[in-house]
């Protein structure tokens, strides 16, 4: 799959090429591009046989609406591009596509006359058109190579998709995180050599706009060597925190040579031979080589630092869309979770946790309900080497026990009375290439933990109604409330299992037990209110001192509650607590942990010492301890913080 406008070869070189790879085993190097080979090559070594029919296996109605869902950001951000791509589609015949990371169809809309043939090769939503799922094509090829890429007919692998070309391309949040692709795709015959061209400049538009209004607290760079191109599509744009470049378009990367590996790791010292872009008050800035380029900057200092390190040196995005697995812009809505601030152990501990993660080594977390076993397990999947890969996440206690079997191993057609139509692909196969997560694994019923530990050894799984065993590519997280090794012990959990997967285990304490709760309130207030109320100091205070038998959870819920009420009335914030915390008065005895003057000792020793062995640096000292800028201004001019 070759970029641009390249010709697709004659129909007899690329029956030929097809003949030579496919029927001969020899390799075609000079009969297609080396896009369109490489790709043959990985498809064959993933086991597709172009000789079958592809096999698909569309997501059910309500899996593909909270897939929607789950990417609605993406596809409002993309609306308008689809609506005058549909336009061209129709025109030529064919149809506009928008996929998420994974090359799962969210969208398709243009000619109903070729959408159906186009639904006759599972061109529509909810199908993944990952190389992974269905061979080479536009939209999975595209998402591998990270680049534009078109396919033509019969350079596609299976030989059912020669009936149409395809060009897609994917598209970059800042921090160059893939957030899906666009593709266009029509008749193999009638496809203009443009259309990738086209395809190029819509997302373009797309990704331009994700910076209008997201980074008002950072120092914002747009410059072009022309500047008639500023404020345009494509205007260079580099975005640094503190001299530190954290965020950037294709363009702006493009102009300083680098790539995405840049993000957080290149300074603007190292690029610009200037102080600063405020600096320069005549709009010209200077590269170290010597060229000049017209600029506009728009530095702002409103406190909130977007990168937070998470593996000493590894970028975690996540400060993005407010949600611990990161990498995608989110929607605009209330999260369902805020990261938790990890404390100075649980951080300790998440470093471990990645290593051990990226090495194959089985996870067993241990924590009490709300404690943010879940969060700790999403965020070892955002900064480990599997990101970009699935994160399934398995709640062993919510499925039912005459569920769970299909639901985790799959099933075929037929398999037992209720069996979906085409059968199901279940959850482990879901989770193949990336961490599968089984939260609370010791609610397990035993007949399947025989089960799961002949995947976990074998490496493999069989679907129920036999067919053959699928070889399973995924690393294991495993939490639970209780005591699994007591559980053994009295027979009510299997040995074997147990040390499969408790290589190493991790214990999350609970929220009680925080010194430093008023902190860690104060940041997840900032994220649940998107800092535009204040928390009254007396009732951070009773929050701080409440037990939270809830943990995270409660405390969120709680938050987010506040929030929502927050200048609803005249009523003091406070009047809005549960009752638990109303009862609550300035002379309550707190747990011992939680003590109000233990807990301001303990935050202010740690938000000094962090800020000393800093330099007095702010935002690196807010980097360290994880928490925004805001709050580490706030705390530092709190009197009780003051010396």
């Amino acid at each position: 799959m070759g970029t641009g406008s390249r010709m697709t070869p004659p129909a007899e070189t690329l029956a030929a090429a097809r003949q030579q790879f496919f029927a001969e085993q020899k390799v075609p190097d000079s009969l297609v591009s080396r896009t369109i080979l490489q790709s043959w090559i990985r498809c064959s070594q993933l086991g597709h046989d172009a000789t079958r029919t592809p096999v698909f296996e569309p997501l059910e109605a309500r899996n593909l609406r909270e897939k929607k869902e789950q990417h609605e950001r993406l596809r409002r951000l993309c609306r308008a591009e689809m609506q005058a791509l549909r336009r061209e589609a129709r025109a030529t015949g064919g149809i506009v596509v928008l996929s998420d990371p994974d090359g799962t169809v969210l969208d398709a809309d243009g000619d109903t006359t070729f959408a159906g043939k186009a639904a006759g090769v599972a061109l529509r939503p909810g199908v993944a058109w990952s190389e992974a799922s269905i061979g080479t094509n536009a939209i999975g090829t595209a998402l591998y190579e990270r680049r534009p890429v078109m396919v033509r007919g019969g350079e596609h692998f299976y030989d059912p998709h020669r009936v149409i070309s395809c060009a897609a391309a994917p598209i970059f949040d800042p921090t160059g995180a893939i957030m899906g692709a666009l593709d266009l795709s029509s008749h193999a015959s009638v496809m203009p050599l443009h259309t990738l061209s086209m395809v190029r400049l819509v997302i373009d538009q797309v990704e331009h706009r994700l910076f209008d209004d997201a980074f008002e607290e950072l120092e914002v760079l747009r410059f072009h060597a022309d500047a008639s191109l500023l404020g345009t599509i494509r205007e260079c744009i580099l975005v640094f925190d503190d001299k530190r470049l954290v965020a950037a378009n294709r363009y702006g990367l493009k102009s300083i040579a680098r790539d995405w590996n840049a993000i957080g790791e290149t300074t603007f010292d190292e690029v610009f031979d200037a102080p600063s872009a405020a600096s320069n008050n005549d709009n010209a800035l200077r590269f170290r080589n010597g060229n000049v380029v017209h600029c506009r900057s728009t530095p702002r200092d409103r406190g909130i630092s977007l990168l937070r390190r998470v593996d000493g040196g590894r970028p975690d995005h996540s400060g993005l869309n407010g949600q611990i697995s990161g990498g995608h812009l989110g929607g605009t809505g209330p999260v369902p979770w805020p990261k938790p601030a990890f404390d100075t152990q649980t951080a300790a501990s998440l470093d471990l946790a990645i290593r051990l993660v990226d090495a194959d080594v089985p996870l067993l977390i241990q924590g009490e309900t709300g404690s943010g076993k879940e969060a700790f397990a999403r965020a070892v999947h955002a900064a480990g080497d599997r990101a970009d890969k699935p994160f399934v996440a398995v709640n062993c206690a919510a499925i039912p026990e005459s569920l769970i079997e299909s639901e985790l191993f799959g099933h075929e057609e037929g398999a037992f009375t209720g069996a979906r139509k085409h059968g199901a692909k279940g959850l482990l196969r879901e989770a193949d290439g990336g961490i599968l997560f089984l939260d609370e694994i010791g609610d397990m019923p035993l007949p399947l933990q025989s089960r799961l530990l002949r995947v976990l050894q074998d490496r493999q799984v069989m679907p129920l109604g036999g067919g053959r065993a699928i070889p399973l590519d995924i690393r294991v997280i495993s939490a639970t409330h209780r005591d699994i090794g007591d559980l053994a012990r009295q027979n009510q959990f299997r040995d074997d299992l147990y040390y499969r997967l408790a290589q190493f285990t991790i214990t999350i304490g609970p929220l009680r037990e925080r010194a430093d709760k008023s902190m860690l309130i104060d940041q997840l207030w900032d994220e649940v209110s998107r800092g535009q109320s204040h928390l009254p100091a007396d009732v951070r205070e009773r929050l701080a001192i409440h037990a939270w038998p809830g943990n995270y959870r409660e405390l969120v819920g709680t938050l987010r509650a506040l929030a929502a009420l927050a200048g609803a009335g005249q009523a003091p914030l406070q009047q809005y607590l549960p009752p638990a915390l109303r009862m609550i008065s300035a002379d309550t005895p707190a747990t011992a942990p939680s003590e109000p003057g233990l807990l301001q000792d303990h935050t202010r020793d740690m938000m000094r010492a962090t800020l000393e062995a800093c330099g007095g640096n702010i935002s690196m000292a807010a980097r360290k301890l994880g928490i925004n800028r805001s709050t580490l201004y706030r705390h530092l001019h709190r009197p009780d913080l003051v010396q």
